[in-house]
């Protein structure tokens, strides 16, 4: 690679750094040359897995995550903010699926504090771990194949076993948010996700701002299937057009 193109190839990076959505006219006017040059260089940076094409420009993808166990030393606040703030929400419920992640055991720890005499089902080791410590939480456990990195319970089984219950209320991380919907780093965690909330009343996504105009792996919700998105930060530009026009409540946590 010549030293011009990696030059420009750092450029874009650093604007979208700054932007992380941006189309293509756009990065043609900040770098100086034509939009021809500017779409060749997505094309070679989206096949690095350094960018997610987007429709006429790209976004940055989310850096592959941490292992959970390394997930829960970030963004402490935050998580714990928008944890409290879900307790109220979930209240009437008496069946709630819960997704892994660090955010979802901050949520799971309300539950167990605030909640009683309800159903829980997860795949999570470590949601069903805090939600134990309230003996009147009935906890079921999704069977599968265990990931080690994530502490949950993935695959076929683990789908085939949620699809034969409903909840009043689903709630579920992400690995990143963009304009397209929430999405997962794990192909696995994303499908367990989608079915869980095919079969919830309500779904909730909870995830910090860090997330927000970036893209992962596998997307397992369009907005237009969530109906809270609840979080410590105000969506911008195109991700907070999107959440308004698949009719999401965005709710910001103060911190």
């Amino acid at each position: 690679m010549s030293t011009k193109k990696t030059r420009r190839h750092t450029a874009i990076l650093d604007q979208l750094s700054a932007n992380p959505t941006m189309r293509v006219n756009r990065l043609s006017e900040a770098l100086g040359v034509t939009t021809e040059t500017i779409r060749r260089d997505l094309e070679d940076l989206a096949g690095q897995g350094l960018i997610s094409r987007t429709y006429g420009g790209a976004m940055l993808r989310q850096p592959a995550e941490p292992a959970l166990s390394e997930r829960h030393k970030d963004f402490v606040a935050e998580r714990a903010a928008i944890g409290r703030a879900a307790g109220p929400i979930l209240a009437k419920a008496r069946v709630i699926m819960i997704g892994s992640g660090a955010t979802t055991v901050q949520i799971a720890k309300r539950i167990a504090f605030e909640m009683n005499e309800i159903t829980v089902i997860t795949h999570s080791f470590g949601v069903a771990t805090v939600l134990s410590f309230n003996p009147t939480i009935q906890v079921i456990m999704a069977p599968g194949v265990y990931h080690s990195g994530e502490g949950a319970m993935h695959g076929a089984q683990t789908v085939r076993f949620l699809a034969d219950y409903t909840a009043d209320w689903s709630v579920t991380g992400a690995s990143a948010l963009s304009p397209a919907g929430p999405t997962d780093a794990l192909i696995e965690a994303a499908d367990v996700y989608a079915t869980m909330l095919r079969q919830s009343t309500r779904h909730m996504v909870v995830a910090d701002k860090s997330k927000y105009d970036r893209m992962a792996t596998a997307r397992y919700a369009e907005w237009g299937d969530i109906d809270l998105l609840l979080t410590d930060g105000q969506p911008q530009g195109p991700l907070a057009q999107a959440l308004q026009g698949g009719g999401v409540e965005v709710r910001q946590v103060p911190v």
